[in-house]
């Protein structure tokens, strides 16, 4: 391995090789005057080797990438063999404390990029994440959850034709892998304008810390770095053939009626067509009505919510015909 003599510049601070630092960026105060700082984690190792981006709540009530990423710094994952390891917890720290989506501008994050440096509040985040972030980055994964209490079983999100991305993918190894268009506005589609290699990785819902969802993050995020060369010695990885399914299509099962949702947990497995999924009830005992697979495929997210109303999103499944949830 070479050594690093080059800094790399983030935010005007400069980390050395062999240097671990906090950077605590301020782009705006609470409406209070209040400093409020989104803290971005580096650790350089003395050697050349890529740049790695894990982060996660770009939507402030997913905190189980929050976790995820909070286990690779404390585990120290993140101290990386060779190259460097960039680490942002929280990306929209304003929702994280309102429990909340969206920035207080009322704007979700990931339909603002690339931004505006004289733009709304989100779109001043966007802005100085690809400007500050990105242009030394060559590898990211963005850890995301489902929103409106849908559980999404762990999953990594690629667009379609991009070889780089299937074999990362196939490293990473998550039950599902799901080929999805990438949205204008998101943080994936201007990532990948930018040649940065980012996998988007779905587990869980909103508000809710799963172990299961978190033990995938962190073990596809060794596996990862152990591909790139890049994980410590001292930290023992599970290498084994790629078993992740591939889905090419997939959609939603909506609810034909209002009322009570009582689910028959079948999130993550393969079901057939007819297999009763749930059950929605009146709250009165007049009826209950059946919610049933139209076709085989795998339940890549189910909701949890107890109370649905008619036309809700309630299962997606693949092979399904509806169309596919955005990010």
């Amino acid at each position: 391995m070479k050594l690093s003599t080059t800094p790399i510049i983030l935010f005007g601070e400069s980390i050395m090789p062999g240097e671990n630092k906090t950077i605590n960026v301020e782009i705006a105060r609470l409406h209070t005057t209040t400093k409020l700082n989104m803290p971005i984690i580096v650790r350089r190792s003395k050697y050349e080797g890529p740049i790695v981006l894990f982060s996660a709540g770009i939507h402030g009530d997913e905190i189980n990438g929050v976790e995820i990423v909070r286990q690779l710094i404390r585990k120290k994952i993140n101290k990386p063999k060779k190259g460097t390891v960039i680490c942002i917890p929280i990306i929209n720290v304003y929702g994280f404390i309102n429990k909340s989506r969206e920035f207080p501008d009322g704007r979700d994050l990931n339909r603002m990029f690339p931004g505006s440096k004289t733009g709304s509040l989100a779109s001043q985040f966007a802005f100085y994440i690809l400007a500050e972030i990105m242009p030394i980055v060559q590898y990211a994964v963005d850890f995301h959850a489902g929103g409106a209490s849908r559980f999404n079983a762990p999953q990594i999100r690629i667009s379609h034709n991009n070889s780089d991305l299937k074999g990362l993918a196939d490293v990473f190894n998550a039950p599902f892998t799901l080929y999805s268009r990438n949205i204008v506005g998101s943080f994936r589609n201007s990532s990948e304008r930018m040649d940065v290699k980012m996998l988007l990785f779905e587990g869980g819902k909103s508000l809710d810390i799963n172990k299961s969802v978190t033990n995938e993050g962190v073990n596809g995020a060794e596996r990862l770095l152990s591909h790139l060369d890049m994980l410590n010695a001292k930290l023992d990885v599970t290498v084994q053939p790629s078993n992740t399914i591939y889905i090419e299509k997939s959609g939603w099962i909506r609810a034909k009626c209002s009322g009570l949702l009582h689910d028959h947990n079948t999130i993550g497995t393969f079901v057939k067509k007819g297999t009763v999924l749930a059950i929605i009830t009146d709250p009165y005992g007049k009826f209950e009505r059946k919610v049933t697979a139209p076709n085989a495929g795998y339940i890549i997210n189910a909701n949890h919510s107890p109370i649905v109303y008619e036309g809700d999103a309630i299962y997606h499944l693949s092979n399904a015909l509806d169309s596919e949830e955005g990010e």
